[in-house]
């Protein structure tokens, strides 16, 4: 993987933060750090490999910021510069994702799945005229596989969304993208997801959160 910053034989990035960095640097630091932590928390389940591996994104981000703060959009550049370090962390592990344009990481996934579920749950009891069979939305094997499949940039929302329970301004930022996507990527990934489990979803469902 290219683009990496020097690392020691075990891995990590051998260079240290530095007091020395601009304060645009550290402001942009203190407000990715919780939200990159919990992402890589939730593709690990180890908190020590997690902090281990974001400390290391934000030195590289840190001793690469004069050219990493001339990109158009730091924060999707970060954003991708971390799933890639996660990805490239899982597979030396000897993890392999379950589909590497997706990460659709199966630890993300199970963290996913239920509060989805929870959530399809309220919205068909809520919101749909015809009748479903709540059993239906139990079946989290189905749910798993549904989420594995789906295009990058609808899975991060999910997991964001429901492993994080991130609201639609905080998955904006971190993803770099405008809330107005994240809503609509959101619309498109339950609407799969629902057809997956055989549902078909109301056009006029609000993302609004």
């Amino acid at each position: 993987m290219t683009g990496l910053p020097p690392q020691d034989p075990a891995g990590h990035a051998t260079r240290e933060p530095s007091d020395s960095w601009p304060p645009a640097y550290w402001a942009f630091h203190d407000m990715y750090h919780r939200p990159y932590l919990e992402y890589a928390h939730v593709q690990f389940g180890d908190e020590e490999a997690a902090h281990d591996l974001v400390d290391g994104v934000f030195v590289y981000i840190g001793t690469m910021w004069r050219q990493v703060s001339r990109r158009e959009n730091v924060g999707s550049y970060a954003w991708k510069l971390l799933k890639n370090w996660v990805a490239s962390d899982l597979m030396l592990q000897g993890r392999d994702p379950a589909a590497a344009e997706t990460l659709a990481f199966e630890r993300a996934i199970a963290a996913a799945t239920g509060p989805i579920l929870d959530a399809f749950r309220d919205q068909f009891r809520q919101q749909y005229a015809y009748e479903v069979q709540i059993t239906e939305l139990e079946d989290s094997i189905r749910m798993s596989a549904a989420m594995a499949r789906l295009p990058e940039r609808q899975f991060d929302v999910m997991v964001l969304r429901y492993a994080l329970a991130f609201d639609t301004k905080l998955t904006a930022r971190v993803m770099g993208v405008t809330e107005a996507t994240v809503r609509s990527t959101a619309r498109t990934a339950k609407r799969r997801l629902a057809g997956e489990l055989g549902l078909a979803m109301d056009e006029d469902v609000n993302d609004e959160e």
